[in-house]
């Protein structure tokens, strides 16, 4: 890895980012563990200090690390959301005493045709809410949602009053809904991610793609919802088998 560039052509200030990214959310680092001297990063990574700063930089502005004058760089205080997907997942529930300092941000809606994965459960015609959930004011979640038109024809105002789907959706008169279904996957954030999430070119997201449903098994949305991979974790809960 050269000075300029990684693997592809990929910067290499973004993959020291990457790396020193590792260290610290997998504890490597502790909090308030010092990071290695930019001289020991150059070494490490072959790279020139500038390299390294502008890595740390990153990091810095995602509040994993912070910078003492004349003594180095270090872990900052960070903890991970641990977000549980069941067969009621709720994001109020996962935060519990957390969740008043929430908050719910309605980017765009949009009566429209959906995708055609989409359609095929929901159909033609669907009311989408692109929103951004912050805690403590630092988003932690990007989501697309689906609904059926014909089931949440007003859910977008029923939001903009609420900043909660579940609440929404009770207004409109649906007061339970289900998980049928969860993929998770993991890539690097887009553009339009980062920017929304505030996070640092390089930074991994964990992607959701969710299927909810009414009680007796109508679907009712799909959901697309990236979450900043070191500040939130996806914890799978697993139904007993008889």
């Amino acid at each position: 890895m050269t000075a300029n560039e990684g693997p592809s052509g990929y910067a290499a200030w973004r993959l020291i980012a990457e790396e020193l990214r590792v260290d610290v959310t997998d504890g490597r680092i502790p909090v308030g563990g010092r990071l290695p001297s930019e001289a020991e990063l150059a070494e490490r990574f072959a790279v020139n200090r500038h390299t390294v700063r502008r890595a740390v930089a990153a990091l810095a502005a995602e509040g994993l690390v912070e910078a003492r004058r004349g003594s180095g760089t270090f872990v900052a205080p960070h903890t991970l959301v641990t977000h549980r997907i069941g067969t009621r997942t709720r994001m109020t529930d996962s935060l519990g005493p957390r969740s008043g300092d929430a908050s719910a941000r309605l980017l765009e809606t949009a009566i429209e045709v959906p995708p055609p994965d989409v359609a095929a459960v929901l159909g033609e015609q669907v009311v989408r809410l692109e929103v951004v959930r912050s805690l403590s004011g630092r988003p932690i979640s990007r989501g697309t949602h689906w609904f059926g038109l014909g089931r949440a024809p007003d859910l977008a105002a029923h939001f903009r009053r609420t900043g909660s789907i579940t609440r929404s959706l009770e207004a409109g008169g649906i007061d339970d809904y289900v998980r049928v279904s969860t993929t998770i996957s993991a890539r690097h954030a887009t553009a339009d991610e980062l920017s929304d999430l505030e996070l640092s070119p390089g930074a991994v997201v964990l992607v959701a793609r969710a299927l909810d449903a009414l009680p007796g098994g109508e679907p009712l949305s799909v959901g697309y919802t990236r979450f900043p991979a070191h500040l939130v974790e996806l914890d799978v809960e697993h139904v007993p088998t008889a």
